[in-house]
């Protein structure tokens, strides 16, 4: 892949993220000061290599499990953090050390993932998981669809016993849509982060989302939750 191509794929994880539409060659044009049929070339590469794909009611292009793994591998911690990531991190912390009781530090860190993140939080307490956000997943408009519905209802179902038995054991973890445990044709992304608490030394905060989203900005608050939560429930 070209840097261009790269710069490009970025885009469109990016653009799609916002918009919820597919990303056309006009737009690309626009913003990388090329000529739309340099665009369209490019995005033709693209999408031989697996990077993206176009729906058929659509001229343009959408990113796929394998183009969102290759932006979610090129994130790196020295990007600039951006207003908005900050203030989520301060608002994080805040809500974890003044809660008080550990079970409701869990909770008020996932409560907030969900206001910050519009996905699914979820958090294991002990051997129970705790979920919010239902509302902000299901109304999504990748889940209008009732079988793709059906297929994140049976991921959360089994999520609780999944993680009890693979147990990841990497700081943050994202399964990107077909890399899922269960659900895989849901079209969700799990971001997860592992903590220690009093419940278990492996305990999990996280999200639950569509694939298109905001990876950088999730993947930092989820991190971030992790690390307040194990810093204010051993204080």
């Amino acid at each position: 892949m070209t840097d261009r191509q790269h710069n490009i794929l970025n885009a469109i994880v990016e653009q799609y993220a916002e918009v919820a539409s597919p990303v056309g060659s006009t737009l690309l044009a626009k913003l990388f000061n090329v000529s739309s049929a340099t665009i369209r070339a490019e995005m033709a590469d693209l999408e031989r290599m697996g990077f993206i794909s176009q729906p058929h009611t659509s001229a343009g292009r959408v990113p796929t499990d394998k183009g969102y793994r290759f932006y979610v591998n090129g994130i790196n911690d020295s990007s600039a953090i951006k207003p908005q990531e900050r203030r989520g991190e301060r608002a994080l912390a805040s809500r974890v050390h003044n809660a008080g009781a550990p079970e409701r530090m869990i909770r008020n860190a996932v409560d907030t993932l969900v206001e910050l993140t519009h996905n699914l939080g979820l958090a294991t307490i002990g051997n129970q998981l705790y979920i919010s956000g239902l509302s902000n997943l299901f109304g999504q408009p990748e889940f209008m669809n009732a079988l793709q519905a059906q297929q994140v209802a049976r991921l959360l179902d089994n999520l609780e016993p999944w993680l009890r038995e693979a147990a990841p054991n990497e700081p943050l973890s994202v399964y990107i849509g077909q890399e899922n445990p269960v659900g895989r044709s849901a079209g969700c992304t799990l971001i997860i982060s592992r903590f220690s608490s009093p419940f278990s030394d492996r305990s999990y905060i996280g999200t639950l989302g569509p694939t298109r989203q905001s990876y950088r900005e999730v993947m930092t608050l989820v991190s971030r939750a992790g690390q307040e939560l194990e810093e204010g429930l051993f204080v």
